[in-house]
Formats: structure tokens, C-alpha cells, sequence
């Protein structure tokens, strides 16, 4: 049986992880990522997404700590804040986006409990990309759906992501 130690909140919010890591019910929780089909993806993510910021009035921060419960943060590999700029050290309000971007070592129990968490905050929309499957989901609170079409979408504001460019540098 694998024992962890538990971390007080404030130590965590001290720390400085490489990369940044989860914090969920005083554990510290490793993301993986590092690959670089994940880093390709997520750069090009950043990119697409950042040409919109003006336009649709959308803030894009990579690796943003998110405080989603009292003892549990989340560091989506992006997300997306509508509207103007929080300007919040650690965002404690829900973003309208997280997104995602699955490795080879991620377990399938651990990405939906990360796609719980946001939801249950109030996220409006979180994508989930597999760059080596080259596939994507999108999950609301009305359920999840396998991007099909190509496009990965939101709407209000609307965002348009096509499949292709995330994954044409890979």
C-alpha cells in the first residue's frame, strides 16, 4: 500500500513545482506532460487561442493555478477567462475553458476526476485533446462529447478550434 504525506494548503502555495503540480485534499499530485507531442499541442493551443483574445474579449493562461474547492487546486494546461483580465495571483473564480491535454501515463480515473472538479466549480466547458490519438472531447454539465466534426467549439462567447491546426505540427 502506497502512503503519501499530507501537505498543509499554505505549504503548497509556498512551492514552486517543475512542473506545477495538482493539489487535491492535501496531496500533491504530479501532472504529466513533458512529451512532446503534449508540448506541441499545447503551444499550438496557446497560439490559436491568443489570436482571439481581443476580438472575443477572452483572457488564454497556460498552467494557471485554479483554486477550485478550499483544499483542492487544479492546473489546467490552459484555460480560458471571459471577459476582462482577473488579474488574480491564483484564480478562485471559475474560467469559462480548461483544457487538457492528455499524456501517455495519464489514467483515465485520474482525468475524469480533474473534468469533475472543474464542472462542479463552474466551468463551462473543458476540452480533453489526445495529441497521439489525434481526438478530442468536449465536457459540459449536460454530458461529453467526442469532438466528431473536426471542430472544437464553445459557445458565448464563441470559439472555434479546428482539430487540424492543433495537431499540424506534430
Amino acid at each position: 500500500m502506497t502512503r503519501s504525506t499530507l501537505v498543509p494548503v499554505e505549504e503548497y502555495l509556498r512551492s514552486s513545482y517543475r512542473p506545477d503540480c495538482h493539489y487535491v485534499d492535501g496531496r500533491i499530485v504530479e501532472r504529466h506532460m513533458g512529451e512532446r507531442e503534449h508540448s506541441l499541442s499545447q503551444k499550438k493551443l496557446i497560439v490559436l487561442l491568443a489570436a482571439l483574445e481581443q476580438q472575443l474579449r477572452i483572457v488564454v493562461f497556460p498552467e494557471q493555478r485554479v483554486q477550485v474547492k478550499a483544499d483542492r487546486y487544479r492546473v489546467p494546461d490552459l484555460c480560458v477567462v471571459a471577459g476582462d483580465d482577473p488579474r488574480e495571483t491564483i484564480l478562485t473564480g471559475p474560467p469559462f475553458l480548461c483544457i487538457e491535454i492528455v499524456s501517455k501515463d495519464d489514467r483515465l480515473t485520474d482525468v475524469q476526476d480533474v473534468i469533475g472538479d472543474y464542472l462542479e466549480f463552474g466551468v463551462r466547458y473543458v476540452w480533453i485533446v489526445d495529441p497521439r490519438k489525434r481526438r478530442a472531447w468536449v465536457h459540459t454539465t449536460e454530458g461529453a462529447r467526442e469532438v466528431k466534426d473536426g471542430v472544437l467549439r464553445t459557445s458565448d462567447p464563441e470559439i472555434a478550434i479546428a482539430l487540424d491546426e492543433v495537431f499540424s505540427a506534430l
